[in-house]
């Protein structure tokens, strides 16, 4: 089998940013996916799931409320390894395109201070795995070291 984009990136060099992942073609349509990168991998500690889970549900009603992108989004979630998300935009996009959008997102994570979208037994399937205190700081984090100052290093993929 061959491997997949995702598995070829190096992660022993790979930096938090906001990175082209893949771009799939379905007839007229392409999407984009983006790695938003937010540790570096295998040097920082990960994300413990209830933070990543709280990003995700105030990322993905951000996302899907945006009134410029909404009706472009295909999806926002988690990274299995719990060093970043995976974003999902209809269009040839690339990494410059979307840094507005993810800074927008991650300040809404950062100043959200209300009942988390979703978080109930009835509308999610683990609602009480929620920490917005500690997805506050990781927002708060990427913010400041990476997405406030990015720079092309932090928009491609190194060798």
């Amino acid at each position: 089998m061959e491997k997949i984009a995702s598995f070829q990136v190096n992660h022993l060099v790979l930096e938090p940013g906001i990175y082209v992942s893949r771009k799939d073609r379905f007839k007229d349509v392409i999407l984009t996916t983006f790695d938003l990168r937010m540790t570096a991998p295998n040097r920082e500690p990960v994300m413990n799931t209830a933070e990543v889970h709280t990003i995700e549900h105030l990322g993905a009603t951000f996302l899907r409320n945006d009134e410029e992108w909404k009706d472009r989004v295909v999806y926002f979630g988690p990274m299995g390894c719990r060093t970043g998300f995976y974003m999902i935009l209809e269009g040839d996009l690339q990494s410059r395109d979307v840094v507005g959008l993810v800074q927008s997102m991650f300040e809404f994570i950062l100043d959200y201070d209300g009942a988390i979208p979703g978080a109930s037994p009835d509308e999610c399937g683990n609602y009480l795995d929620m920490n917005p205190e500690m997805a506050r700081w990781h927002a708060r984090k990427y913010l400041r070291n990476t997405i406030y100052e990015i720079d092309e290093r932090h928009m491609k993929y190194g060798e």
